[in-house]
């Protein structure tokens, strides 16, 4: 979810997403220029089955809290260093600072891929092929490590 133009950085959680399993969806959804229909979203968002959102927002960033505050799945905030942003920090102000009652799980600037790998654990509690993809996933990660360390060593 967010504007077309944070695609380039949202494609990150799409792919990670795919690669350990997980259907998702991608829509674009605005807080300040389509409210009815992020509304709507958010609103039908669990009846059609899914089980966390990820909302990536640059400038003032209201879609994440927005949408977390019309639905009761888990909100993931993908703080976008969008062409109006100040450095970036308004949008991880803005998806950070959100007040109590209202929780939106919040990942770095433009770290989309890790907003998808939070959705794929919190899915993971529920669904155990998800769950050895995870682990799968992360004992990969681990190897190259291994395998980047032996080269330096020598």
């Amino acid at each position: 979810m967010g504007s077309k133009s944070d695609l380039g950085v949202m494609q990150d959680a799409a792919d990670v997403l795919k690669e350990l399993g997980v259907a998702y969806e991608i829509t674009v959804v605005s807080a300040h220029r389509t409210p009815d229909r992020m509304f709507n979203y958010a609103k039908e968002a669990a009846g059609r089955g899914l089980k966390v959102i990820i909302a990536g927002a640059g400038g003032a960033a209201h879609l994440p809290g927005m949408v977390a505050s019309l639905t009761h799945l888990p909100v993931i905030g993908v703080p976008v260093k969008s062409s109006n942003s100040i450095d970036g920090w308004d949008s991880i102000l803005s998806i950070l600072q959100m007040p109590n009652g209202i929780p939106v799980a919040t990942v770095a600037l433009n770290a989309a891929k890790n907003a998808g790998l939070l959705a794929a654990q919190i899915i993971a509690t529920a669904n155990e092929t998800v769950t050895n993809n995870l682990i799968a996933y992360k004992q990969e990660l681990a190897k190259k490590v291994e395998e980047s360390a032996r080269e330096m060593e020598g």
